[in-house]
């Protein structure tokens, strides 16, 4: 097999001439066999990170001039690259992206990154032999390595920014965190609430960075203090609610709101409160943020900022596609918007 995949490469090495200077005489140059150019040119895996510097460089020095594949002609896949599915909302974001995928004749293909997978070199090259037409990659962090080697293998990649910081490179599809952040706190104001606690998910993301500032802003706006006794750093599950739902209301001086990073965390905010004898909305107003299943599985059902998840995963799978059938440049950011969805969770403080 291997011969006979490599005899072609070889022969049109030799007589395709780009630039003044053929791929044999690159192969020359750099001290490696033809076949090896033509895999670094056409970004497939068997050559090394050293070699492949190598050859890269000679390309440039002799300017060859290299042929883009032909847009869609790619293996009909989608790479959709995400840490975990514990989550609700990670389950709404790719069921978005398969949708769209589906509807545009394409087949989805998830990887989850929890693991060490993601970003290593055995993925980038099974990424590069399944010839996959894009990536929809869902990371908090995105490695400038794991970057680079997108973009030597010519793949069009879209971020998904519900969680972490855009990569100024990577185009972006994101929610409006900041006003998320800044409605859900309003909502809370308007009802009569002067004491409003917020627990964040992780503050390496600037997602959540935003819905704090947001926060913050709305009670500003109206001339209410930022107690930072009230700020509590979350991790977006059930336990950090229970966690610090429990720490702020157990003391003498407690909130008698709070606003979540997460629907999931807001829930365990009414662990916290059940295990204290308190019930929401009548000695606590809880709002979340995303608006998953779980708000209306809730009792009382959660108030909630909702965040356009499977929209977000449809864009995101859309302008992954488009950017491969049409070589087109995206929008380096697109922002879909957040809205408030008022639920039972929520009531007047009691006075």
């Amino acid at each position: 097999m291997t011969g006979t995949a490599t005899r072609p490469e070889a022969g049109a090495g030799r007589r395709e001439r780009r630039g003044g200077v053929t791929i044999a005489e690159v192969a020359e140059a750099a001290g490696v066999s033809t076949p090896t150019v033509s895999k670094v040119l056409n970004g497939r895996p068997g050559v090394s990170a050293a070699t492949r510097r190598q050859v890269e460089q000679v390309l440039a020095e002799r300017g060859y001039e290299q042929r883009r594949p032909h847009p869609g002609a790619g293996s009909g896949l989608v790479d959709f690259v995400i840490e975990t599915l514990d989550t609700q909302w990670a389950t709404t974001l790719l069921r978005g992206a398969q949708t769209e995928a589906a509807r545009l004749g394409l087949d989805l293909v998830l990887t989850t990154s929890s693991g060490d997978s993601f970003g290593t070199a055995a993925w980038v090259n099974h990424l590069a032999e399944r010839g996959s037409e894009g990536v929809v990659l869902v990371a908090a962090h995105v490695h400038d390595s794991v970057e680079a080697e997108l973009s030597r293998l010519r793949m069009p990649v879209v971020l998904v920014d519900p969680v972490g910081a855009a990569a100024p490179a990577l185009p972006t599809v994101a929610a409006t965190n900041w006003a998320g952040g800044r409605d859900a706190t309003e909502h809370l104001i308007a009802l009569g609430h002067t004491r409003i606690a917020v627990i964040t998910g992780p503050m390496d993301e600037e997602s959540h960075r935003d819905r704090l500032d947001g926060y913050r802003s709305a009670l500003q706006r109206h001339g209410l203090p930022v107690d930072d006794s009230l700020i509590r750093h979350g991790d977006s599950l059930v336990t950090g609610g229970r966690t610090h739902g429990r720490d702020l209301l157990d003391r003498p001086d407690r909130p008698t709101a709070v606003v979540s990073g997460s629907d999931e965390q807001a829930y365990g905010v009414y662990l916290a409160a059940e295990e204290l004898g308190l019930t929401v909305p009548g000695d606590l107003s809880v709002v979340g943020f995303d608006d998953v299943e779980l708000c209306q599985w809730v009792t009382p059902h959660l108030t909630t900022v909702r965040q356009p998840l499977l929209e977000m995963g449809r864009e995101a799978a859309r302008i992954v596609i488009e950017m491969s059938r049409n070589e087109l440049r995206p929008a380096p950011r697109t922002e879909l918007a957040t809205s408030l969805v008022e639920r039972h969770s929520t009531a007047a403080p009691r006075h």
